[in-house]
Protein backbone atom coordinates (compact mmCIF):
# COMPACT_ATOMS: atom_id res chain seq x y z
CA UNK A 1 0.00 0.00 0.00
CA UNK A 2 1.45 3.56 -0.88
CA UNK A 3 1.86 6.32 1.22
CA UNK A 4 -1.41 8.61 1.77
CA UNK A 5 -1.70 12.07 0.41
CA UNK A 6 -0.19 15.14 2.51
CA UNK A 7 -2.72 15.99 4.70
CA UNK A 8 -4.41 19.51 4.57
CA UNK A 9 -2.16 21.05 7.61
CA UNK A 10 0.93 19.80 5.97
CA UNK A 11 2.18 22.84 5.47
CA UNK A 12 1.51 24.08 9.24
CA UNK A 13 3.31 21.47 10.35
CA UNK A 14 6.29 21.58 8.16
CA UNK A 15 6.46 25.28 9.10
CA UNK A 16 6.00 24.81 12.79
CA UNK A 17 8.76 21.85 12.82
CA UNK A 18 11.67 24.48 10.49
CA UNK A 19 10.98 26.72 13.63
CA UNK A 20 11.33 24.67 16.34
CA UNK A 21 14.49 23.46 14.63
CA UNK A 22 15.18 27.26 14.28
CA UNK A 23 14.63 27.72 17.98
CA UNK A 24 16.73 24.48 19.01
CA UNK A 25 19.62 26.48 16.79
CA UNK A 26 19.22 29.47 19.03
CA UNK A 27 19.90 27.54 22.03
CA UNK A 28 22.59 25.86 20.73
CA UNK A 29 24.20 29.27 19.51
CA UNK A 30 23.59 30.77 23.19
CA UNK A 31 25.44 26.89 24.74
CA UNK A 32 28.20 27.75 22.50
CA UNK A 33 28.95 31.23 23.50
CA UNK A 34 28.26 31.20 27.40
CA UNK A 35 29.00 27.29 28.07
CA UNK A 36 25.82 27.04 30.25
CA UNK A 37 24.39 23.49 30.74
CA UNK A 38 20.65 24.87 30.92
CA UNK A 39 21.27 25.86 27.35
CA UNK A 40 22.32 22.80 26.16
CA UNK A 41 20.14 20.97 27.26
CA UNK A 42 16.72 23.52 26.09
CA UNK A 43 18.74 22.71 22.64
CA UNK A 44 18.27 19.39 22.88
CA UNK A 45 14.63 19.58 24.15
CA UNK A 46 13.38 21.36 21.07
CA UNK A 47 15.42 19.84 18.94
CA UNK A 48 13.34 16.71 20.38
CA UNK A 49 10.39 18.68 20.03
CA UNK A 50 11.42 19.12 15.95
CA UNK A 51 11.46 15.53 15.76
CA UNK A 52 8.42 14.60 17.06
CA UNK A 53 6.89 17.24 14.82
CA UNK A 54 8.83 15.58 11.76
CA UNK A 55 7.44 11.81 13.19
CA UNK A 56 4.20 12.70 13.43
CA UNK A 57 3.27 14.58 9.68
CA UNK A 58 5.75 11.49 8.48
CA UNK A 59 3.13 9.23 10.30
CA UNK A 60 0.24 11.47 9.07
CA UNK A 61 1.79 10.56 5.32
CA UNK A 62 2.35 7.03 5.73
CA UNK A 63 0.25 5.79 8.39
CA UNK A 64 2.84 3.57 9.47
CA UNK A 65 2.24 2.33 13.05
CA UNK A 66 6.33 2.61 13.83
CA UNK A 67 6.52 6.97 13.15
CA UNK A 68 3.49 6.97 15.23
CA UNK A 69 5.43 4.96 18.04
CA UNK A 70 8.48 7.28 17.43
CA UNK A 71 6.38 10.60 17.63
CA UNK A 72 5.36 9.50 21.13
CA UNK A 73 8.68 8.06 22.63
CA UNK A 74 10.19 12.15 21.35
CA UNK A 75 7.44 14.02 23.42
CA UNK A 76 7.98 11.71 26.54
CA UNK A 77 11.28 12.74 25.58
CA UNK A 78 11.00 16.22 25.15
CA UNK A 79 8.97 16.75 28.18
CA UNK A 80 11.68 14.95 29.71
CA UNK A 81 14.72 16.75 28.39
CA UNK A 82 12.66 20.07 29.26
CA UNK A 83 11.75 19.50 32.75
CA UNK A 84 15.66 18.78 33.41
CA UNK A 85 16.59 21.44 31.46
CA UNK A 86 14.12 23.54 33.55
CA UNK A 87 15.91 22.47 36.91
CA UNK A 88 19.18 22.75 35.73
CA UNK A 89 18.29 26.36 35.11
CA UNK A 90 16.61 26.57 38.36
CA UNK A 91 18.97 24.69 40.87
CA UNK A 92 21.39 23.62 38.92
CA UNK A 93 20.82 19.27 39.19
CA UNK A 94 23.72 17.25 38.34
CA UNK A 95 22.56 14.05 36.40
CA UNK A 96 22.51 10.52 38.19
CA UNK A 97 22.67 7.65 36.26
CA UNK A 98 19.19 6.33 37.97
CA UNK A 99 17.33 8.68 36.20
CA UNK A 100 18.28 6.64 33.49
CA UNK A 101 15.00 4.96 34.51
CA UNK A 102 12.57 7.51 33.83
CA UNK A 103 14.36 7.90 30.65
CA UNK A 104 13.15 4.38 29.30
CA UNK A 105 9.77 5.26 30.29
CA UNK A 106 8.20 6.95 27.08
CA UNK A 107 9.99 3.77 25.20
CA UNK A 108 8.40 1.51 26.77
CA UNK A 109 5.11 3.25 27.46
CA UNK A 110 4.89 4.22 23.76
CA UNK A 111 5.80 0.41 22.73
CA UNK A 112 2.74 -1.22 24.74
CA UNK A 113 -0.40 1.55 24.20
CA UNK A 114 0.60 1.75 20.29
CA UNK A 115 1.93 -2.17 19.55
CA UNK A 116 -0.30 -4.07 22.21
CA UNK A 117 -3.51 -2.15 23.13
CA UNK A 118 -3.59 -0.40 20.33
CA UNK A 119 -5.23 2.72 21.32
CA UNK A 120 -3.76 6.17 20.24
CA UNK A 121 -5.55 7.72 22.95
CA UNK A 122 -4.35 5.82 25.97
CA UNK A 123 -0.36 6.23 24.60
CA UNK A 124 -1.09 9.98 23.96
CA UNK A 125 -2.94 11.02 27.15
CA UNK A 126 -0.08 10.31 29.41
CA UNK A 127 2.62 11.82 27.12
CA UNK A 128 0.93 14.72 26.41
CA UNK A 129 0.49 14.94 30.12
CA UNK A 130 3.69 15.00 30.73
CA UNK A 131 4.64 17.34 28.23
CA UNK A 132 2.03 19.73 29.17
CA UNK A 133 3.28 19.42 33.01
CA UNK A 134 6.47 20.06 31.71
CA UNK A 135 6.00 23.59 29.83
CA UNK A 136 4.08 24.20 32.70
CA UNK A 137 6.37 23.88 35.58
CA UNK A 138 9.32 25.42 33.02
CA UNK A 139 6.69 28.50 32.90
CA UNK A 140 5.80 28.73 36.72
CA UNK A 141 10.16 28.67 37.50
CA UNK A 142 10.59 31.61 35.26
CA UNK A 143 7.64 33.38 36.87
CA UNK A 144 9.30 33.12 40.20
CA UNK A 145 12.59 34.32 38.73
CA UNK A 146 10.42 37.57 37.14
CA UNK A 147 9.09 38.15 40.57
CA UNK A 148 12.97 37.51 42.35
CA UNK A 149 14.55 40.00 39.98
CA UNK A 150 11.96 41.88 38.47
CA UNK A 151 12.35 40.68 34.90
CA UNK A 152 10.36 41.76 32.10
CA UNK A 153 11.66 38.93 29.62
CA UNK A 154 11.54 36.17 32.88
CA UNK A 155 7.44 37.14 32.65
CA UNK A 156 7.35 36.98 28.78
CA UNK A 157 8.77 33.72 28.99
CA UNK A 158 6.34 32.71 31.92
CA UNK A 159 3.20 33.86 30.40
CA UNK A 160 4.28 31.61 26.72
CA UNK A 161 5.05 28.68 28.71
CA UNK A 162 2.17 28.73 31.08
CA UNK A 163 0.13 29.35 27.89
CA UNK A 164 1.64 27.15 25.40
CA UNK A 165 1.16 24.03 28.51
CA UNK A 166 -2.48 24.99 28.68
CA UNK A 167 -2.51 24.38 25.08
CA UNK A 168 -1.11 21.22 24.47
CA UNK A 169 -3.87 19.60 27.00
CA UNK A 170 -6.47 20.19 24.09
CA UNK A 171 -4.40 17.51 21.83
CA UNK A 172 -5.71 14.79 22.36
CA UNK A 173 -9.03 15.98 22.04
CA UNK A 174 -9.12 18.50 19.75
CA UNK A 175 -6.20 18.48 17.56
CA UNK A 176 -5.75 15.14 16.92
CA UNK A 177 -9.20 15.11 15.79
CA UNK A 178 -8.59 17.71 13.11
CA UNK A 179 -11.17 20.33 15.42
CA UNK A 180 -8.21 23.08 15.72
CA UNK A 181 -6.25 22.60 12.51
CA UNK A 182 -4.41 24.30 10.95
CA UNK A 183 -4.96 26.89 13.36
CA UNK A 184 -3.60 24.92 16.39
CA UNK A 185 -0.08 24.82 14.59
CA UNK A 186 -0.15 28.69 13.70
CA UNK A 187 -0.43 29.01 17.29
CA UNK A 188 2.09 26.52 18.41
CA UNK A 189 4.45 28.91 16.07
CA UNK A 190 3.26 31.59 17.97
CA UNK A 191 4.62 30.54 20.99
CA UNK A 192 7.91 29.70 19.70
CA UNK A 193 8.36 32.94 18.26
CA UNK A 194 7.12 34.63 21.75
CA UNK A 195 9.85 31.87 23.47
CA UNK A 196 12.47 32.80 21.45
CA UNK A 197 12.08 36.30 21.65
CA UNK A 198 11.87 35.82 25.43
CA UNK A 199 15.31 33.99 25.57
CA UNK A 200 16.97 36.71 23.72
CA UNK A 201 15.21 39.53 25.25
CA UNK A 202 16.54 37.48 28.71
CA UNK A 203 19.73 37.15 27.60
CA UNK A 204 19.90 41.05 26.64
CA UNK A 205 18.84 42.02 29.42
CA UNK A 206 21.17 39.90 31.96
CA UNK A 207 24.16 41.45 29.66
CA UNK A 208 23.17 44.82 30.81
CA UNK A 209 22.55 44.10 34.38
CA UNK A 210 25.98 41.97 34.25
CA UNK A 211 28.12 44.60 32.61
CA UNK A 212 26.74 47.32 34.36
CA UNK A 213 27.79 45.83 37.40
CA UNK A 214 30.75 44.84 36.48
CA UNK A 215 31.43 48.10 35.07
CA UNK A 216 30.73 49.80 38.31
CA UNK A 217 33.14 47.21 39.81
CA UNK A 218 35.90 48.18 37.43
CA UNK A 219 35.09 52.14 38.03
CA UNK A 220 35.84 51.39 41.55
CA UNK A 221 39.19 49.14 40.84
CA UNK A 222 40.81 52.77 39.75
CA UNK A 223 43.38 54.04 42.67
CA UNK A 224 42.30 55.87 45.27
CA UNK A 225 44.70 55.10 48.10
CA UNK A 226 42.66 52.41 49.89
CA UNK A 227 42.33 48.88 49.81
CA UNK A 228 39.08 48.87 51.55
CA UNK A 229 36.97 50.85 48.74
CA UNK A 230 38.08 47.87 46.30
CA UNK A 231 36.62 45.33 48.81
CA UNK A 232 33.33 47.02 49.32
CA UNK A 233 32.91 47.68 45.64
CA UNK A 234 33.80 44.36 44.81
CA UNK A 235 31.55 42.83 47.53
CA UNK A 236 28.62 45.81 46.87
CA UNK A 237 28.34 45.86 42.90
CA UNK A 238 27.16 42.07 42.36
CA UNK A 239 24.35 42.59 44.66
CA UNK A 240 23.02 44.55 41.35
CA UNK A 241 22.49 41.25 38.96
CA UNK A 242 19.39 38.98 38.88
CA UNK A 243 19.07 37.44 42.41
CA UNK A 244 22.19 38.08 44.26
CA UNK A 245 21.44 37.98 47.83
CA UNK A 246 25.11 37.89 49.50
CA UNK A 247 28.71 37.87 48.25
CA UNK A 248 32.19 37.20 50.22
CA UNK A 249 35.84 37.82 49.69
CA UNK A 250 37.42 34.58 50.79
CA UNK A 251 41.64 34.46 51.22
CA UNK A 252 44.53 31.95 52.18
CA UNK A 253 45.74 32.08 55.62
CA UNK A 254 47.85 30.13 57.44
CA UNK A 255 44.96 27.92 58.86
CA UNK A 256 43.54 27.23 54.97
CA UNK A 257 40.79 29.54 53.36
CA UNK A 258 38.98 32.56 55.74
CA UNK A 259 36.31 34.77 54.70
CA UNK A 260 37.75 38.15 54.85
CA UNK A 261 34.96 40.18 54.33
CA UNK A 262 31.39 40.05 53.67
CA UNK A 263 27.95 41.97 52.69
CA UNK A 264 24.60 41.18 52.01
CA UNK A 265 23.31 37.74 53.69
CA UNK A 266 27.53 36.28 54.13
CA UNK A 267 27.83 39.57 56.60
CA UNK A 268 27.99 37.31 59.05
CA UNK A 269 30.32 34.88 57.04
CA UNK A 270 33.60 37.23 58.22
CA UNK A 271 36.29 35.35 59.95
CA UNK A 272 34.99 31.95 59.49
CA UNK A 273 36.29 29.18 57.33
CA UNK A 274 34.75 27.35 54.76
CA UNK A 275 32.70 23.72 55.17
CA UNK A 276 34.37 20.93 52.55
CA UNK A 277 31.47 21.57 49.89
CA UNK A 278 32.48 25.26 49.46
CA UNK A 279 36.12 24.51 50.17
CA UNK A 280 36.13 22.99 47.54
CA UNK A 281 34.45 25.08 45.34
CA UNK A 282 36.74 27.86 45.50
CA UNK A 283 40.02 25.52 45.76
CA UNK A 284 38.88 24.34 42.38
CA UNK A 285 38.52 27.87 41.32
CA UNK A 286 41.59 28.92 42.02
CA UNK A 287 43.96 25.91 41.32
CA UNK A 288 41.95 26.35 37.78
CA UNK A 289 42.36 30.19 37.73
CA UNK A 290 38.63 30.39 35.78
CA UNK A 291 34.99 31.41 37.25
CA UNK A 292 33.08 28.01 39.17
CA UNK A 293 29.97 27.67 40.12
CA UNK A 294 27.86 25.11 42.32
CA UNK A 295 23.98 24.87 44.11
CA UNK A 296 23.06 23.70 47.64
CA UNK A 297 26.86 24.24 48.85
CA UNK A 298 27.08 24.49 52.49
CA UNK A 299 27.78 27.73 54.23
CA UNK A 300 31.02 28.44 56.12
CA UNK A 301 31.20 26.74 59.73
CA UNK A 302 29.50 28.85 62.32
CA UNK A 303 27.77 31.40 59.58
CA UNK A 304 24.41 29.50 60.47
CA UNK A 305 21.76 28.46 57.72
CA UNK A 306 20.98 25.81 55.22
CA UNK A 307 22.37 24.94 52.11
CA UNK A 308 23.02 28.03 49.87
CA UNK A 309 20.82 27.82 46.80
CA UNK A 310 23.27 28.94 44.05
CA UNK A 311 26.95 29.97 44.48
CA UNK A 312 29.37 31.69 41.75
CA UNK A 313 33.13 31.87 42.44
CA UNK A 314 35.27 33.83 40.94
CA UNK A 315 38.88 33.62 41.42
CA UNK A 316 41.36 36.98 41.84
CA UNK A 317 43.92 36.06 39.72
CA UNK A 318 47.46 38.10 40.64
CA UNK A 319 49.72 37.29 37.60
CA UNK A 320 49.43 33.70 37.17
CA UNK A 321 48.67 33.21 41.09
CA UNK A 322 44.81 33.03 42.74
CA UNK A 323 45.22 35.35 45.70
CA UNK A 324 41.41 35.07 46.51
CA UNK A 325 38.00 34.31 45.56
CA UNK A 326 34.99 36.32 45.28
CA UNK A 327 31.93 34.48 46.66
CA UNK A 328 28.82 35.17 45.06
CA UNK A 329 24.96 33.13 46.83
CA UNK A 330 21.92 33.63 45.21
CA UNK A 331 18.74 32.40 45.61
CA UNK A 332 18.42 31.69 41.72
CA UNK A 333 20.73 30.26 38.85
CA UNK A 334 23.82 31.65 37.70
CA UNK A 335 23.81 35.48 38.10
CA UNK A 336 26.26 35.73 35.02
CA UNK A 337 24.48 33.77 33.10
CA UNK A 338 25.26 35.81 29.62
CA UNK A 339 28.85 36.62 30.49
CA UNK A 340 31.55 34.84 28.76
CA UNK A 341 33.53 33.10 31.48
CA UNK A 342 37.18 34.22 30.00
CA UNK A 343 35.70 38.06 30.64
CA UNK A 344 34.90 36.98 33.91
CA UNK A 345 38.42 35.67 34.37
CA UNK A 346 39.88 38.78 32.99
CA UNK A 347 37.92 40.61 35.57
CA UNK A 348 39.47 38.33 38.45
CA UNK A 349 42.61 39.49 37.04
CA UNK A 350 41.84 42.44 37.08
CA UNK A 351 40.61 43.29 40.68
CA UNK A 352 43.47 41.25 42.11
CA UNK A 353 46.10 43.70 40.15
CA UNK A 354 43.67 46.51 41.29
CA UNK A 355 44.42 44.82 44.96
CA UNK A 356 48.10 44.42 44.38
CA UNK A 357 48.49 48.18 42.95
CA UNK A 358 46.79 49.49 46.19
CA UNK A 359 49.11 47.47 48.40
CA UNK A 360 51.90 49.16 46.12
CA UNK A 361 50.14 52.68 46.92
CA UNK A 362 49.98 51.60 51.00
CA UNK A 363 53.47 50.93 50.72
CA UNK A 364 53.73 54.73 49.11
CA UNK A 365 52.03 56.11 51.28
CA UNK A 366 53.59 54.83 54.36
CA UNK A 367 57.54 56.00 52.71
CA UNK A 368 55.39 59.69 51.79
CA UNK A 369 54.47 60.06 55.39
CA UNK A 370 57.54 58.98 56.36
CA UNK A 371 59.68 61.02 54.59
CA UNK A 372 57.38 64.08 55.05
CA UNK A 373 57.81 63.45 59.13
CA UNK A 374 61.78 63.53 58.26
CA UNK A 375 61.43 66.59 56.42
CA UNK A 376 59.15 68.04 58.79
CA UNK A 377 62.12 66.92 61.54
CA UNK A 378 64.60 68.48 59.10
CA UNK A 379 63.12 72.20 59.08
CA UNK A 380 62.40 72.23 62.47
CA UNK A 381 66.26 71.13 63.46
CA UNK A 382 67.62 73.68 60.55
CA UNK A 383 65.46 76.25 62.52
CA UNK A 384 66.54 75.17 66.03
CA UNK A 385 70.46 75.35 64.32
CA UNK A 386 69.21 79.16 62.79
CA UNK A 387 68.35 80.18 66.22
CA UNK A 388 70.91 78.68 68.40
CA UNK A 389 73.64 80.17 65.73
CA UNK A 390 71.71 83.70 66.03
CA UNK A 391 71.99 83.85 69.91
CA UNK A 392 75.20 82.54 69.84
CA UNK A 393 76.01 85.62 67.63
CA UNK A 394 73.68 87.78 69.53
CA UNK A 395 74.80 86.67 73.37
CA UNK A 396 78.74 86.13 71.90
CA UNK A 397 79.81 87.68 69.24
CA UNK A 398 78.04 90.84 69.72
CA UNK A 399 78.77 91.21 73.16
CA UNK A 400 82.83 90.56 72.70
CA UNK A 401 82.57 93.22 69.64
CA UNK A 402 81.11 95.48 72.33
CA UNK A 403 83.49 94.64 74.96
CA UNK A 404 86.13 95.60 72.24
CA UNK A 405 84.62 98.81 71.41
CA UNK A 406 84.51 99.65 74.71
CA UNK A 407 87.83 99.25 75.19
CA UNK A 408 89.28 100.67 71.86
CA UNK A 409 87.29 103.71 72.67
CA UNK A 410 88.74 104.20 76.00
CA UNK A 411 92.14 104.03 73.87
CA UNK A 412 91.19 106.55 71.62
CA UNK A 413 90.66 109.48 74.80
CA UNK A 414 94.19 108.24 76.16
CA UNK A 415 95.74 108.37 72.31
CA UNK A 416 97.51 111.00 70.64
CA UNK A 417 95.39 113.09 68.08
CA UNK A 418 97.10 111.13 65.23
CA UNK A 419 96.17 107.42 66.92
CA UNK A 420 92.92 108.67 67.95
CA UNK A 421 92.32 108.84 64.81
CA UNK A 422 92.73 105.13 63.75
CA UNK A 423 90.83 104.29 66.79
CA UNK A 424 87.96 105.86 65.39
CA UNK A 425 88.18 104.25 62.25
CA UNK A 426 88.51 101.17 64.31
CA UNK A 427 85.35 101.62 66.28
CA UNK A 428 83.61 102.50 62.70
CA UNK A 429 84.23 99.15 61.74
CA UNK A 430 83.32 97.73 64.74
CA UNK A 431 80.07 99.41 64.58
CA UNK A 432 80.02 97.94 60.56
CA UNK A 433 80.39 94.39 62.23
CA UNK A 434 77.62 95.16 64.88
CA UNK A 435 74.96 96.03 62.28
CA UNK A 436 76.13 92.63 60.19
CA UNK A 437 75.88 90.42 62.75
CA UNK A 438 72.14 91.70 63.96
CA UNK A 439 71.39 91.34 60.33
CA UNK A 440 72.34 87.76 60.49
CA UNK A 441 70.51 87.11 63.30
CA UNK A 442 67.98 88.76 61.82
CA UNK A 443 67.73 86.98 58.70
CA UNK A 444 68.63 83.44 60.82
CA UNK A 445 65.84 83.58 63.22
CA UNK A 446 63.82 87.32 63.93
CA UNK A 447 63.38 87.64 67.99
CA UNK A 448 60.31 89.20 66.62
CA UNK A 449 58.92 86.13 65.86
CA UNK A 450 59.07 84.20 68.55
CA UNK A 451 58.91 87.13 71.30
CA UNK A 452 55.91 89.21 69.25
CA UNK A 453 54.36 86.59 66.09
CA UNK A 454 53.72 86.42 62.79
CA UNK A 455 52.13 89.49 62.21
CA UNK A 456 55.03 92.05 63.74
CA UNK A 457 57.68 90.05 62.19
CA UNK A 458 56.03 90.03 58.83
CA UNK A 459 55.96 93.98 59.17
CA UNK A 460 59.07 94.67 60.50
CA UNK A 461 60.99 92.38 57.44
CA UNK A 462 58.91 94.69 55.09
CA UNK A 463 60.37 97.86 56.68
CA UNK A 464 63.73 96.73 57.03
CA UNK A 465 64.03 95.94 53.30
CA UNK A 466 62.82 99.03 51.96
CA UNK A 467 65.19 100.87 53.63
CA UNK A 468 68.06 98.21 52.47
CA UNK A 469 66.78 97.85 48.99
CA UNK A 470 65.50 101.47 48.37
CA UNK A 471 62.09 99.90 47.15
CA UNK A 472 58.86 100.97 48.17
CA UNK A 473 57.78 98.53 50.50
CA UNK A 474 54.42 97.84 51.95
CA UNK A 475 52.35 95.40 54.26
CA UNK A 476 48.66 95.30 54.70
CA UNK A 477 46.81 92.80 56.84
CA UNK A 478 43.25 91.88 56.17
CA UNK A 479 40.92 89.76 58.93
CA UNK A 480 42.31 88.19 61.97
CA UNK A 481 44.91 86.01 62.20
CA UNK A 482 43.83 82.68 64.20
CA UNK A 483 46.48 80.70 66.18
CA UNK A 484 49.04 78.75 64.15
CA UNK A 485 51.66 76.23 64.72
CA UNK A 486 55.17 77.18 65.19
CA UNK A 487 56.16 75.62 61.88
CA UNK A 488 53.19 77.53 59.72
CA UNK A 489 54.77 81.05 61.13
CA UNK A 490 58.15 80.01 60.10
CA UNK A 491 57.09 78.62 57.04
CA UNK A 492 54.66 81.77 56.19
CA UNK A 493 57.78 84.33 57.33
CA UNK A 494 60.25 82.73 55.62
CA UNK A 495 58.16 82.53 51.75
CA UNK A 496 58.21 86.32 52.56
CA UNK A 497 61.75 86.81 53.37
CA UNK A 498 62.83 84.76 50.36
CA UNK A 499 60.01 86.42 48.31
CA UNK A 500 61.55 90.35 48.88
CA UNK A 501 64.92 88.25 48.36
CA UNK A 502 64.26 87.32 44.87
CA UNK A 503 62.54 91.20 43.85
CA UNK A 504 65.92 93.01 45.30
CA UNK A 505 67.78 90.44 43.06
CA UNK A 506 65.93 89.27 39.99
CA UNK A 507 62.84 91.32 39.07
CA UNK A 508 64.02 94.65 38.49
CA UNK A 509 60.89 95.95 40.38
CA UNK A 510 60.29 99.25 42.11
CA UNK A 511 57.71 98.28 44.02
CA UNK A 512 56.68 95.22 46.39
CA UNK A 513 53.37 94.83 47.95
CA UNK A 514 53.15 91.86 51.22
CA UNK A 515 49.65 91.06 52.44
CA UNK A 516 48.10 88.85 54.51
CA UNK A 517 44.93 87.75 54.65
CA UNK A 518 42.41 85.16 56.36
CA UNK A 519 39.12 83.82 54.61
CA UNK A 520 36.94 80.77 55.21
CA UNK A 521 40.14 79.94 58.04
CA UNK A 522 42.30 79.91 55.14
CA UNK A 523 45.43 82.04 55.54
CA UNK A 524 46.71 83.76 52.13
CA UNK A 525 50.05 85.34 51.91
CA UNK A 526 50.74 87.20 48.97
CA UNK A 527 54.48 88.70 47.79
CA UNK A 528 53.69 90.85 43.90
CA UNK A 529 56.30 92.96 42.75
CA UNK A 530 55.82 95.37 39.32
CA UNK A 531 58.68 93.96 37.96
CA UNK A 532 59.65 91.87 34.91
CA UNK A 533 57.70 88.76 36.16
CA UNK A 534 58.67 85.34 35.00
CA UNK A 535 60.38 85.26 31.21
CA UNK A 536 60.45 82.69 28.79
CA UNK A 537 64.10 80.80 30.58
CA UNK A 538 62.37 80.77 33.93
CA UNK A 539 59.22 79.96 32.53
CA UNK A 540 57.87 76.84 35.28
CA UNK A 541 59.34 75.61 38.10
CA UNK A 542 61.90 74.06 36.82
CA UNK A 543 63.85 76.84 36.20
CA UNK A 544 63.12 78.35 39.61
CA UNK A 545 65.75 76.19 41.28
CA UNK A 546 68.20 78.86 41.97
CA UNK A 547 65.31 81.38 43.40
CA UNK A 548 64.41 79.30 46.30
CA UNK A 549 60.74 78.40 45.32
CA UNK A 550 61.53 74.78 45.81
CA UNK A 551 62.36 75.13 49.47
CA UNK A 552 59.35 77.45 49.91
CA UNK A 553 57.10 74.57 48.57
CA UNK A 554 58.70 71.85 50.69
CA UNK A 555 58.56 74.37 53.61
CA UNK A 556 54.72 74.82 52.95
CA UNK A 557 53.79 71.03 52.03
CA UNK A 558 55.22 69.80 55.26
CA UNK A 559 52.43 72.20 57.66
CA UNK A 560 49.70 71.22 54.41
CA UNK A 561 50.43 74.47 52.53
CA UNK A 562 50.06 75.35 49.06
CA UNK A 563 52.44 77.96 46.76
CA UNK A 564 51.10 79.48 43.65
CA UNK A 565 53.58 81.18 41.35
CA UNK A 566 52.41 83.53 38.56
CA UNK A 567 53.23 86.32 36.39
CA UNK A 568 50.12 89.52 36.97
CA UNK A 569 48.50 90.90 33.95
CA UNK A 570 49.59 94.24 34.74
CA UNK A 571 53.33 93.25 35.07
CA UNK A 572 55.28 91.63 37.45
CA UNK A 573 55.08 88.54 39.72
CA UNK A 574 52.77 87.11 42.39
CA UNK A 575 53.92 84.64 44.77
CA UNK A 576 50.84 83.24 46.98
CA UNK A 577 50.92 80.44 49.54
CA UNK A 578 47.62 79.55 51.58
CA UNK A 579 47.69 77.04 54.59
CA UNK A 580 44.17 75.58 55.80
CA UNK A 581 43.78 76.37 59.58
CA UNK A 582 40.30 75.70 60.14
CA UNK A 583 41.06 72.35 62.10
CA UNK A 584 43.66 73.46 64.23
CA UNK A 585 41.02 76.49 64.92
CA UNK A 586 38.28 74.44 66.20
CA UNK A 587 40.99 72.43 68.69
Amino acid sequence: MGPHPAPPDFSAAALQAIITFGLAALFAFLYRAYRKQYFAWWALAWLLYAGRLVMIITFLITRARIWLYWHQVLTGWTALTLLWATLSFSRQVRWRWMYTAVVAVPVFWAYFAIFRLQNELVAMIPIVALLSLATLWTGLVFWRYARRTDSGAGRILAYTLLFWGLHHLDYPFLRARGALNPWSYYLDVAFILALGIGILLLVVEELHRGVSALSALSGDLQPRGEEAHILDGLLTHPLALPGVRGSAYVVRAEAGLVVLRGTGVCIGWRGSSPQDGLRNLIARAMEERRPTFGAEVPPPIGAGGGPLPYTAILPILSGTAAIGALVIVGDTRDPFTALDTRFLAALGQQVGAALENEELYRRLRGRTAELERLSQATLRQLEEQRRRIALELHDETAQVLAAVKMQVGTLREAAPVDLGVRFGHVLELVDTGMRSIRRVTDDLRPPLLDDLGLVPALRALVDDFGEDSGLAARFTMVGTLPPLSQEAEVALFRVVQEGLSNVARHAGAGSAVVQLSVVNHVVELTVEDDGCGLTGATEGYSGLAGMGLPGMRQRLETVGGTLVVENLATGGLSLRARIQVYARAKE
